[in-house]
């Protein structure tokens, strides 16, 4: 219980971070002028370094123990945040674009050691009949968590401005880090020697399957969330002033909180919504195709609305995507317990890895995605982009199924 207490608190002070930078570079740079698609390319470095990361991040933890893989993911988020501090305002477009990639690259390695190794100590720790429950409460509360960070950035982007916030939260970090590595307890494994690499790679169709479905669910959220929904919201609050752009600032940023904080909050629900507790684990499986399919229409009769361009639009946008929200969330969370319900204890890093590899390229893919599809469409293109990935999220669970594990090569 305290290895499980202490690696949680460290992903809760990470997530903090992450959310809070996304929305600090997301806010200040669509301020200065930026594109949609000039903001997609400022993150489409932390998405790509997501997906080398968390192929590798399995062998590493597996080679050289989950503590150091959380340790090595504090210690680049600290390092990415203060590199941001030393931006320099005077730069050219092309100059802070490329610098701001690079730092988010190194973000996204930071994110994705951290979250693979906390999400790999829940099955190691957790007793046995409690891990859905227990990954659950961690994805729940880590995603509320970050929701605060979204507002948390907004807010430090409104009051303090831009070097001050990263500065202050490198700050915040590294007090963090300096207490994991005193006070985290036994209970992790250390690593062995004898792993080779190619065991990343997973042969277990389940694996393949629901990696593959991972990758559509996450490209169904991002195409809409990384910039088209901020970027519309702010060219709706925002008249080009000041002062309604610093309040634009807090009205997106408590908006993207509400819907993350609440979309863990379902997460963590999940398994009392599933009845996960009283169902056997075939049927917590085939909820995983059921609520794939609720999810294909919302997004699609939000483009339908967005491009009509019905009275009262931004409302029905925001109850739409609450509403898209829920059903994603319970997605996600069925999907976080069967990785771990279908990795075998000896290989979970490797498999958790893999998994998670489909999830930053399901993120990398959204990303690009939105913000072409804003560029050239609006927000009734994003929309309509993310109803299709749903619908090929849907397509994926459906052949999930019940196979039986391939044998290992």
């Amino acid at each position: 219980m305290r290895a499980y207490a202490t690696v949680t608190a460290a992903y809760w002070a990470f997530m903090a971070t992450d959310g809070a930078l996304r929305m600090l570079v997301l806010l200040h740079f669509n301020a200065l002028g930026f594109s949609p698609l000039a903001l997609a390319w400022l993150f489409l470095l932390y998405e790509l370094a997501g997906i080398v990361t968390n192929l590798c991040a399995g062998w590493i933890a597996a080679r050289f123990g989950l503590a150091v893989t959380l340790w090595a993911g504090l210690g680049l988020q600290i390092a990415a945040l203060t590199a941001l501090g030393t931006l320099d305002p005077g730069w050219s477009v092309a100059a802070s674009v490329a610098f701001v990639m690079a730092v988010q690259g190194v973000s996204g390695v930071a994110k994705d050691l951290a979250k693979m190794s906390s999400k790999s100590a829940v099955k190691l720790l957790a007793p046995k009949g409690q891990v859905f429950r227990w990954v659950a409460w961690l994805t729940g509360s880590k995603n509320a968590v970050k929701g605060l960070g979204f507002f948390m950035g907004a807010a430090l982007l409104a009051l303090v401005g831009f070097q001050g916030a990263v500065w202050g939260m490198a700050v915040a970090l590294g007090v963090i880090l300096a207490a994991v590595w005193a006070f985290l307890p036994p209970g992790l494994p250390m690593g062995a020697k004898g792993v080779k690499f190619s065991s990343v790679w997973s042969r277990d169709i389940r694996i393949n399957r629901l990696s593959l479905a991972r990758l559509f669910l996450f490209g169904a959220r991002d195409v809409w969330f990384v910039v088209g929904l901020p970027v519309y919201f702010q060219s709706v609050l925002s008249d080009g002033s000041p002062d309604s752009r610093r309040a634009a600032f807090f009205v997106i940023g408590g908006f993207m909180a509400l819907w993350i904080i609440a979309y863990g909050g379902v997460q963590a629900l999940a398994p009392c919504i599933l009845g996960a507790r009283t169902r056997p684990e075939a049927e917590t499986q085939a909820a995983a195709i059921t609520w794939a399919g609720l999810l294909v229409p919302i997004p699609l009769a939000l483009a339908l609305a967005a491009w009509m361009q019905v009275p009262g639009l931004t409302w029905i946008i925001v109850a739409g995507l609450l509403a898209f929200g829920f059903v994603f969330a319970v997605n996600s969370a069925v999907h976080s317990w069967l990785i771990l319900a279908f990795s075998r204890d000896e290989r979970v890093t490797q498999d958790v890895g893999f998994y998670y590899m489909a999830n930053a390229a399901g993120r990398l893919l959204g990303t690009l995605l939105s913000g072409l599809s804003y560029q050239y469409g609006g927000l009734p293109l994003c929309l309509a982009t993310a109803g299709a990935l749903a619908a090929l999220n849907w397509l994926a669970a459906r052949r999930l199924g019940l196979a039986a594990r391939a044998p290992a090569r």
